[in-house]
This record gives structure tokens, sequence and C-alpha cells, in this order.
């Protein structure tokens, strides 16, 4: 990782940064996961256009209010974090529509909170971030997050829940097939989709090599 990260916008992000940290510690929102995301973002905006500075801050910001998984708040918290990067960049001087322009992107990168994203720079943070809830990195998250809210690795006896209904909040294999192999069919640009096939297959292939070794057959109801 280089000294300047969040190049060319390294000024910005030193004042922003301290606002990020979470309140509770969790590896899978830490800043690594911003650096990725941003990682990201910077790979599609280079094929794509958008306002440069508007998606670092929207980077940045967007998960600046830690909602757990299993709260029932989850599906607020990117309109809270949204309310807070307002607060933030008023504080610095910027102008209403570049705020509106970074909340919005905020709001709509979310999975949970299913707002629909209307500016090139919300479907570009959008993507950015679900790029990092699949592939390898995607799969390390899940089973991260799995073991932080207390789940198991699989239900032994069905692990395709081809004879119960999925349950993701019990066993983190389920959770591939009740979200992660969904994501690549929601993504918003065309480079974002090129990169979320790559990892999608990724994904694929892992569950398959996991669910082999534990000793369970083949499966149809895999997703494509």
């Amino acid at each position: 990782m280089t000294k300047a990260p969040f190049a060319p916008f390294q000024e910005l992000a030193d004042i922003l940064l301290p606002h990020t940290v979470a309140e509770k510690v969790d590896g899978s929102h830490d800043a690594s996961h911003l650096y990725r995301v941003w990682s990201n973002a910077c790979a599609i905006y280079k094929e794509e256009g958008g306002d440069h500075e508007v998606l670092l801050a929207a980077t940045l910001l967007h998960d600046c209010v830690s909602v757990e998984k299993n709260s029932p708040l989850r599906s607020k918290a990117s309109q809270l974090a949204a309310a807070k990067a307002r607060d933030l960049l008023a504080n610095l001087g910027w102008n209403e529509q570049r705020i509106d322009a970074v909340a919005h992107a905020i709001e709509a990168h979310s999975f949970s909170a299913a707002i629909t994203p209307t500016t090139l720079e919300a479907r570009i943070l959008q993507d950015a971030d679900r790029l990092d809830a699949i592939g390898m990195v995607g799969v390390a998250r899940c089973f991260y997050v799995s073991g932080r809210m207390g789940s198991g690795l699989y239900e032994p006896l069905d692990p395709y829940a081809e004879h119960r209904p999925l349950d993701d909040k019990r066993f983190a294999a389920d959770h591939f097939q009740t979200k992660l192999f969904h994501l690549a069919d929601g993504f918003q640009t065309d480079t974002g989709k090129r990169l979320a096939q790559v990892r999608h297959e990724r994904l694929k292939r892992f569950l398959e090599e996991f669910m082999d070794e534990i000793g369970a057959p083949a499966a149809d109801n895999l997703i494509d």
C-alpha cells in the first residue's frame, strides 16, 4: 500500500478518515475495505467517468455509521451514514449540490436499503462496494461476519438446503444462495458487470470445492 492510497485526493481523505472508524471492531468494514472499494471505484471510473472527488467522499463515508448485520436498523444504515456525511461535508464548505451527490451515492450503495442509484457516481459506488462482497474477498468476509454473528459453517445433514428453508443467520454457506450468487446480476455499469462476472465464477468454484471437501454431492440448484 502506498503512502497516499487515496490519491489524488489524499488531503481530503486525511480529513475524512477519522470519521470513518466504526464504533465496533469489524474486520469486514475496516480501513482495508475502504482501500479495496476505492480501488474498485477507480477501476470503474477510468472507463465510465464521473466526478472523481464526489466518488472519493462517498467511498470513504459510505459505512461511517456502524449498524450490525443482525440489527433491525440494518436497512437504515446507509441513510444514517448519508446524514452524517452531509454534516461533515457542510462543515468543510461543500456546496449543496455536491453534498447531495455524495449523500445519494451513500444511500443507494446498500443492498438492504434497496434504493435505485440515479447518478453515475452512485452506480459506480454500488458496483465498487458489491465487488468486495463477491470473489475470494467476498468469501472471506462472508465467513468472517458469520463467525462474528455466531453462525455455523453449514448445516451438516442438508448443506445445500434442498429439504429445508435457507437460513443464512444460522449457516454461512446458506448466504451464498440467499445473497452472494444474486449480486452479479444487479451491477449498474458495464465495467462493473464485467468485473463481477469474474468474481461470480470464483464464488461458484469456491462453494463447489467446499462442498466437495465436506462430502456433499454436487447439487443442481446452484446459481449459474
